[in-house]
């Protein structure tokens, strides 16, 4: 359920988005909201500045929330986004612990607004292979 508080934040993160578009940046923005609503840190996509294709501003503050917030408190977050999080981002948001997201715009609604967004490429992926060999730098690594 999305609140009138969750609301506000979202325009935020909206406002952020638009913002890029000012620096010339892609019109991605999010901030990272703390259990009482209060803003932790903000940030917008800044892929072609940057010639990173990973500077998404969920990744970027997700990234953050692990390394800035103790695991408790990362759990009590909610990441504000003008844009449904990729699958790149939603990887690196479970991973960072983050508790909760609410976005703008579905992925649906971003590929029918800019059909070039859903035309990613396939890759060819070929395993599992190797596991006697695989396995020895993840054992040894896990039984420390």
């Amino acid at each position: 359920m999305i609140s009138t508080a969750d609301e506000h934040l979202l325009r935020r993160a909206i406002a952020l988005a638009a913002h890029a578009v000012t620096l010339g940046d892609a019109p991605y923005g999010s901030l990272l909201a703390g259990p009482d609503g209060e803003i932790l840190a903000e940030a917008h996509n800044t892929v072609l500045r940057d010639n990173d294709i990973s500077a998404h501003p969920e990744l970027k503050l997700a990234r953050w929330a692990a390394r800035e917030l103790a695991p408790d408190t990362a759990a009590r977050t909610t990441l504000y986004t003008s844009c449904r999080p990729c699958g790149m981002c939603t990887g690196g948001i479970a991973r960072s612990g983050l508790g909760r997201v609410v976005y703008a715009l579905s992925t649906e609604q971003l590929i029918e607004l800019n059909p070039a967004s859903g035309a990613w490429p396939t890759v060819e992926q070929h395993g599992p292979a190797l596991f006697d060999e695989a396995r020895g730098p993840i054992e040894t690594y896990y039984r420390r």
